[in-house]
């Protein structure tokens, strides 16, 4: 039983520690790069990852990860997949349009 006990002893403390390092990664949908997004994000490639930065940057940021079902090839299975791994930080606006001038 002792030596049971010895084996499965540090075994149970490598799983532990392993436990953290399992932990997904979370990735800032504001902030991060085409290429960190495309790592981080299951289901989300090179294409898709280029389309979130080009809708970040012309409507400005997201504010939740719903909205990612706005970028065209994103839906609701896909945010719901990465939820855990998705932060909506804060981000840089969109510039608003140019209003015309009235005489």
């Amino acid at each position: 039983m002792n030596k049971t006990v010895s084996l499965l002893a540090p075994l149970l403390l490598g799983a532990f520690l392993a436990g953290g390092a399992l932990a997904a990664e979370k990735v800032d949908i504001n902030k991060a790069d085409a290429a960190t997004l495309d790592r981080v994000l299951d289901g989300v490639g090179p294409a898709k990852a280029e389309a979130i930065i080009a809708h970040r940057q012309k409507h400005g940021a997201f504010r939740s990860a719903d909205e990612l079902v706005e970028v065209k090839g994103i839906g609701l299975a896909l945010v719901e997949a990465n939820r855990e791994r998705i932060t909506v930080g804060a981000g840089k606006a969109a510039a608003p349009a140019a209003e015309p001038e009235s005489d």
